[in-house]
């Protein structure tokens, strides 16, 4: 999700947690898929470490690496969707999907989308650049943002979408390199992956504009298939 967009209440929200459990959940899934070791598989052991940091149990963790690997009957297969559009106002929204059943996602995201416009794919992401995202809170001994993001490597920093958190910015092949140099610096990382991060965001000043485009984003966050949202808002 675009650091623009500030989802207020999300993380205090407790009927919000079982959705977030269950996006990680699918997040270790799919990287399990490449082994189901996390020191020999750097998606999932950033998956594993999100998880912990999200007090998830240790016995659901080790469920959905081995249900990703291969390793219970009746394994679910997820895979990745990717949806373009603009939300209201011409604010450009990339949505990223994991589902087990591609036609229900395509018409959720339908629907989910009249209230903006749902474009085809390179419509928006155009407008992106491909990245990698390291979000995380300073912890003891953490210096300034800026300061840690030139010694980690990485491109840029913003504020980000929770209070008091900070999203550090890389080169997509440099995703772990500054994660874990974040870390050494004492930053609580609490989530890494390859995203999207907005060229030109779009100023929507107007209270009421705004909320109309806040009440979309979180319509589209709150579905069952949809692991994340870029939005190039302002």
């Amino acid at each position: 999700m675009g650091a623009q967009w500030k989802h207020a209440g999300r993380v205090a929200a407790g009927n919000a947690k079982g959705k977030v459990f269950s996006k990680l959940a699918k997040e270790i899934i799919v990287a399990a898929k490449n082994g189901a070791d996390p020191a020999n598989n750097v998606r999932l052991r950033i998956a594993v470490d999100a998880a912990k940091k999200a007090s998830m149990t240790k016995d659901t963790i080790e469920r959905s690496i081995k249900r990703g690997a291969g390793l219970l009957d009746g394994a679910v297969q997820y895979e990745t969707v990717v949806y373009e559009g603009f939300a209201p106002h011409r604010v450009p929204v990339i949505v990223e999907c994991l589902t087990d059943n591609r036609n229900r996602t395509a018409t959720s995201v339908r629907v989910l989308f009249r209230k903006g416009q749902l474009g085809n794919t390179g419509s928006v992401s155009w407008d992106f650049d491909n990245v990698g995202i390291v979000d995380a809170s300073p912890g003891d001994g953490a210096g300034d943002a800026e300061t840690a993001a030139i010694e980690a490597g990485a491109q840029d920093v913003e504020p980000g979408e929770d209070e008091g958190t900070m999203r550090f910015y890389t080169e997509p092949t440099d995703l772990d390199l500054v994660q874990k140099a974040l870390a050494a610096q004492g930053w609580n990382v609490a989530g890494a992956f390859i995203g999207y991060k907005p060229k030109n965001p779009v100023t929507v000043d107007d209270d009421a504009a705004r909320a109309e485009v806040v009440a979309f984003l979180e319509a589209l966050d709150a579905d069952d298939d949809v692991q994340r949202l870029y939005v190039g808002l302002a």
